[in-house]
């Protein structure tokens, strides 16, 4: 049963809000609290949003939208690749925890672009390399390549989920500004 949660504009702003508040702020202000986790354990989660993220360490989705326990439901890989095991996850936040926005959150200076970008690494990192080239082709610039392969995450989910305009979650892309904590939401 999908319950009832902020509607993807709302959900949005909150995000964009949060990002505002993160880009001068020195700890994280969301609530981390012993009755914070207390609530969810007992009472379940509620978050607004599903973020599919890098599992770069320097990207935090819950500090970058000053967001605390229970807020947000974050999918990390390396690159912020799709495959089935990610959209089974956001499959669930949306169906069960009725999550209306999943935010695709690329950055700058991604180790995983920068490897299919030139060293076509071999192993299992290859499997993640192989996704983002396809998302980027041709392009060079490190910084355009990771909102391209953001972009394609994005339009992998609404395609294999089969989310049309207006039903179902509203699926964006973004890419993190690192030094600078700015989050830029490209599809305006």
């Amino acid at each position: 049963m999908k319950k009832e949660n902020l509607s993807a504009s709302a959900a949005l702003q909150k995000l964009k809000e949060g990002n505002a508040r993160y880009l001068s702020a020195a700890t994280n202000p969301g609530d981390i609290s012993p009755a914070i986790r207390h609530d969810t354990c007992e009472n379940g989660q509620s978050p607004y949003a599903i973020v599919i993220t890098c599992s770069d360490s320097r990207v935090i989705p819950e500090s970058i939208f000053s967001a605390g326990i229970g807020e947000l439901f974050v999918i990390r890989v390396a690159g912020n690749v799709m495959d089935k095991h990610q959209l089974g996850s956001v499959e669930y936040a949306a169906d069960h925890l009725g999550c209306n926005l999943v935010v695709v959150l690329g950055h700058d200076n991604c180790g995983a672009v920068g490897a299919a970008l030139s060293d076509r690494p071999g192993g299992y990192v290859k499997y993640i390399t192989d996704e983002i080239l396809k998302a980027i082709g041709d392009e060079k610039d490190p910084l355009r390549a990771s909102c391209l392969n953001a972009k394609r995450a994005a339009q992998i989910i609404k395609e294999s989920l089969d989310i049309k305009e207006g039903e179902g979650p509203t699926v964006c892309s973004a890419v993190y500004h690192i030094d600078s904590g700015e989050v830029e939401f490209l599809d305006k």
